[in-house]
């Protein structure tokens, strides 16, 4: 069962991924990244990630979708009132969709059931025994805070700038400049 909604999950995120690219709107195409880190939240629920998953809700489709969001508002760019299905090519590529998805389904309900392919180099005992050793959050926290310290800070920087920028739109422009 895990297979199968890992699957699922999979391809709403992939969907959600394209949606985002090939939407005409871009309030449609931020509704589409939401799915998208929906389902990778999903999917971090089911490798047993909790934390993760908590923190990309939170963070990502709640803080980061509100910034963006406010963006689009700021710059006005919810005005495109054309309708995303432009030709019969999207009709078929939905069916196409669909019928891999129901295939993809159709296999993991009645086809192979060994499907263990997802761990080729053993990576999920070392994962549970470093779990075991430290904890979910110290799996985390250790290597972001050690390793990875110069990229955590300049994630921080970059929204750091992202907001500086938000706000200096939002700022009404003088009659004097």
């Amino acid at each position: 069962m895990i297979d199968i909604l890992f699957m699922v999950f999979s391809a709403v995120a992939i969907g959600g991924a394209i949606g985002v690219v090939a939407g005409r709107s871009p309030i449609a195409s931020l509704l589409f990244m939401i799915a998208t880190l929906a389902s990778v939240a999903g999917i971090y629920v089911l490798f047993e990630a909790h934390f993760l998953a908590a923190i990309q809700v939170m963070v990502y489709a709640g803080a980061i979708m509100v910034l963006f969001l406010f963006v689009i508002m700021l710059l006005n760019l919810g005005h495109d009132y054309q309708r995303d299905v432009r030709s019969g090519l999207w009709a078929i590529l939905a069916f196409a969709v669909t019928g891999l998805m129901a295939g993809v389904l159709s296999r993991g309900l009645f086809g192979a059931q060994d499907l263990s392919f997802y761990d080729r180099f053993g990576a999920a005992e070392a994962i549970d025994q470093a779990i075991r050793e430290q904890g979910a959050v110290g799996v985390i926290a250790e290597p972001l805070f050690t390793d990875y310290v110069v990229a955590f800070e300049l994630t921080g920087l970059l929204l750091l700038v992202a907001i500086v920028a938000a706000v200096v739109l939002a700022k009404p422009r003088s009659a004097e400049a």
